[in-house]
């Protein structure tokens, strides 16, 4: 039983000693909201978030403003207008 307390303690992950990424992941935005709902209340409610992308952290207002969709029925569809506005692929660490 040893064993078993001493693997537990053990982080599962280590973590790397980088620069910490500036901005949210747009799932943790995401998260907080309720679906459906409607591109206007995405901006009032978390507009303010700033989220990462691989051009650098930018506010979701900002990103909004380019996504076409006015009305977001799921998270996934809200999720991949803003990527498809935003990108995707790595982000800057510096």
């Amino acid at each position: 039983m040893a064993d078993e307390t001493d693997e537990d303690e053990e982080p599962a992950v280590e973590l790397g000693e980088g620069e910490p990424v500036e901005g949210a992941p747009l799932a943790r935005v995401a998260s907080r909201l309720t679906w459906a709902q409607q591109k206007s209340e995405v901006a009032r409610k978390e507009g303010d978030a700033v989220v990462r992308t691989p051009d650098g952290p930018q506010k979701l207002e900002a990103l909004l403003e380019d996504v076409d969709v006015t009305y977001f029925e799921t998270r996934r569809e809200f999720e991949d207008a803003v990527r498809e506005v935003a990108g995707t692929g790595p982000v800057p660490t510096e």
